[in-house]
């Protein structure tokens, strides 16, 4: 104990020294880092760009704008192409928006906006951009109710554009397809274009309906093949409708 007073008296003082150095140079360096900000701020201010709420608005404003101008644009390019293929197209077909479809059925149905009024009946066929989407089902007074070829209840006569062998085909509820063939041999690979049977009793020969991805060469009674849809059915906005 005695050791430690010695020691104390004669370098306490320093000790004390040496801390209050230290909360010195703490407190110069705090106050020394305010001082840069504040100086900092004070030189930069004229220079920083301040922007009111009205401006935000206005900024908005003018972002909501150029988006309905794209948008415009955009549908205005697709009516451009509808009206070149409505020139080519005999008087009987027509196109039609789509006006409604359900969250819960986006791969079964869709509702068009014409009905018997412009002359769409029960089982007029409806195609899209690239291919077949449906048929109609139901029909009223200004609209009228497509079964998708997605439909799992669909079945389309469908043939091997390049080896003519015909299957069926079903929809799965999704933007792909299953062909069932009729015989065991079936000449098919994937890559092979797929489309409407010249004996299919619902649409006529030769629309184009989608591309075979994959063949299960073992399934039995005869081959089975996975087909993508080639119309975009998960994006439609038009369709074309004519008689069967």
């Amino acid at each position: 104990m005695a050791q430690i007073q010695r020691w104390w008296l004669r370098y306490g003082w320093q000790l004390g020294l040496v801390c209050v150095g230290i909360y010195c140079a703490l407190v110069l360096r705090q106050e020394h880092s305010m001082l840069i900000t504040e100086i900092y701020e004070f030189f930069s201010r004229p220079f920083q760009v301040t922007v009111s709420r009205a401006e935000y608005l206005q900024d908005a404003k003018v972002q909501e704008l150029q988006f309905r101008i794209t948008e415009l644009e955009n549908q205005n390019s697709q009516l451009q192409r509808m009206l070149q293929v409505e020139k080519k197209r005999s008087a009987s077909e027509q196109w039609a928006p789509i006006i409604g479809r359900s969250g819960d059925a986006w791969w079964q149905e869709v509702l068009i906006g014409k009905g018997k009024s412009a002359g769409i009946t029960i089982g007029s066929i409806v195609e899209g951009e690239g291919g077949l989407v449906g048929r109609v089902t139901n029909t009223g007074n200004s609209s009228s109710q497509v079964l998708l070829i997605s439909d799992s209840s669909s079945q389309v006569g469908v043939m091997v554009s390049r080896s003519r062998v015909m299957g069926i085909l079903r929809g799965r509820n999704q933007s792909l397809g299953t062909v069932e063939f009729f015989v065991r041999d079936a000449d098919v690979k994937a890559g092979d274009i797929i489309v409407t049977s010249p004996v299919s009793s619902l649409f006529p020969q030769g629309i184009p309906v989608g591309r075979v991805r994959s063949v299960d060469i073992n399934k039995q009674p005869a081959p089975e093949a996975v087909v993508e849809f080639i119309a975009p059915l998960g994006l439609l906005e038009y369709v074309r409708v004519s008689h069967s």
